[in-house]
């Protein structure tokens, strides 16, 4: 998890921040007295929480968080004050916590564990496997520079979950090419961008990278496909990531079943 620290009183930002980097959920996290300069680092980096101080000066906490969920749809923010009656303003921009100064390393891993919880049922994406393969968040197509990343992150998709090495992955993709190291390096190309696609969306959670293996958080995706194995719903009629060659063997299974 990345986080966030914002509070322009450096006594209180170091006492913040070093309440979060004690959680190990948190993988890193960033601190910022200029909430200027925290929104211009969230412009340029995926966050996962951001803990803001609401009343600072120039821009305050109230307005960073209603920027910051511009940009990061998907972040959450734990608000820290001194003052009480900032409670009800900040929850009505939706924030996930609301923590009350003196902050200690138990309430922030307390609002950890909430988002954590909030997280495992929250849907990033949704994807249509059923006809051709489309993924959309709110309601838009997400839309790939190559075709290849999409073809990638649908390979991934129809995995399930289940990791795959990289040799697994280019066999699939490049099932006429036997230059490995051609096809490996082109590989990590697409990852890259696949990489940076999920982040411009705010869904960059949904791709995992463990070594060796590459897999998509099936928990993060709401899809047809999924459905359909768990509950026979939505009716398959047929078709299945119709533009993919190597989707045949699913589409078949399906027709079986």
């Amino acid at each position: 998890m990345r986080a966030i620290a914002v509070d322009d009183e450096e006594l209180m930002l170091h006492a913040l921040s070093r309440a979060i980097s004690a959680s190990p959920d948190v993988k890193e996290v960033v601190k910022f007295s200029n909430p200027e300069q925290a929104l211009n680092y969230v412009k340029e980096n995926s966050i996962d929480v951001a803990f803001l101080d609401i009343n600072m000066r120039g821009m305050g906490g109230l307005a960073l968080a209603e920027n910051i969920i511009k940009l990061r749809p998907n972040s959450k923010i734990v608000f820290c004050t001194g003052y009480e009656e900032y409670a009800i303003p900040a929850f009505k921009i939706h924030a996930s916590g609301y923590l009350m100064k003196p902050i200690s390393i138990e309430d922030v891993q307390a609002e950890i564990d909430n988002i954590k919880g909030v997280r495992k049922t929250e849907k990033l994406l949704d994807v249509k496997c059923f006809g051709n393969f489309e993924v959309y968040i709110k309601g838009e197509i997400v839309s790939f520079k190559r075709s290849r990343t999409k073809e990638l992150f649908a390979f991934l998709v129809d995995r399930r979950g289940a990791g795959m090495t990289a040799k697994q992955i280019c066999a699939v993709l490049f099932p006429d090419d036997t230059d490995d190291a051609k096809n490996t390096a082109y590989l990590r190309q697409l990852v890259m961008d696949l990489k940076n696609t999920l982040k411009t969306v705010g869904a960059d959670a949904v791709f995992c990278h463990e070594t060796p293996f590459y897999r998509v958080d099936t928990s993060l995706i709401k899809c047809d496909y999924f459905s359909y194995l768990e509950s026979g719903k939505p009716e398959f009629l047929g078709e299945y990531m119709a533009q993919f060659s190597w989707a045949e063997e699913t589409c078949a299974n399906l027709q079986i079943k």
